[in-house]
């Protein structure tokens, strides 16, 4: 499930998605995952959230400068603030 007009165009956005995921805030059972990812049919990338058999729960839009340099921050995970 992705909406198509609610795109995260910023690394800030994408951490809070990230928090947002990590804290419960969307109620997704059963996820097991997050991933930045191309669409197949156009090339355009997504953070995935995934289940355990890797099925998509929710997908959001990103930019393209999002997907280039918010890849460590999906693989390491926000830090905690103090």
């Amino acid at each position: 499930m992705i909406n198509d007009n609610d795109i995260i165009d910023t690394l800030e956005e994408l951490e809070a998605f990230l928090r947002s995921v990590e804290s419960g805030k969307l109620g997704l059972d059963n996820a097991a995952g997050i991933a930045l990812a191309t669409n197949n049919a156009d090339g355009r990338p997504f953070i995935a959230v995934l289940d355990d058999n890797h099925q998509l729960l929710l997908g959001r839009w990103v930019t393209q400068e999002v997907y280039d340099n918010g890849k460590d921050l999906v693989r390491n995970a926000p830090q905690q603030r103090h």
